[in-house]
């Protein structure tokens, strides 16, 4: 089960959390303080597993993020890592080319296709056309409200002119 994932800048700034496991505000403080720290100051050349509490975190660079994911210590780290490029790519595909700046911006999205993915600390989608696709359609249903609420904006001027 993943008890948590974790996107850090190389500052340490944190772009993503997403818990899957019941923390309080200030013990996520200080896991998100801990953990920025063991991940950032770990050598490119070491393995990207960390024994943390009993549990492991596993984390992948990209670019210039972290994905860190919180796991059971019986659970497979080649699995997780795998979740993780899944995660990349889709990100990849969605935004074509994805950077840093695309997840400030566009935060809602990454979160939409993370819960795609994975549901309460599981893996659920493993298709990439089948996430891409959802995604799609949800950007369509947003235009598509966007376009009524304008329409209705502009029915509502009018009227009271």
């Amino acid at each position: 089960m993943i008890h948590f994932v974790l996107l850090i800048s190389r500052q340490g700034k944190v772009r993503l959390t997403k818990w899957y496991s019941p923390y309080s505000q200030k013990e996520r403080s200080k896991v998100l303080r801990e953990l920025s720290g063991i991940v950032i100051n770990r050598a490119p050349k070491l393995c990207n597993f960390v024994e943390w509490r009993g549990l492991k975190v596993v984390y992948r660079r990209y670019a210039g993020l972290y994905f860190c994911m919180c796991i059971d210590h019986k659970d497979n780290e080649l699995e997780v890592l795998d979740i993780i490029h899944h995660y990349v790519e889709i990100l990849d595909r969605y935004f074509g080319s994805v950077c840093e700046l695309d997840l400030i911006f566009n935060f809602h999205k990454a979160y939409y296709i993370l819960d795609e993915i994975v549901i309460a600390g599981e893996l659920q989608e493993t298709s990439k056309r089948t996430v891409i696709r959802l995604m799609s359609a949800h950007d369509s249903l947003v235009e598509i409200a966007k376009e009524q609420a304008s329409s209705i904006g502009n029915i509502i001027a009018q009227v009271t002119k």
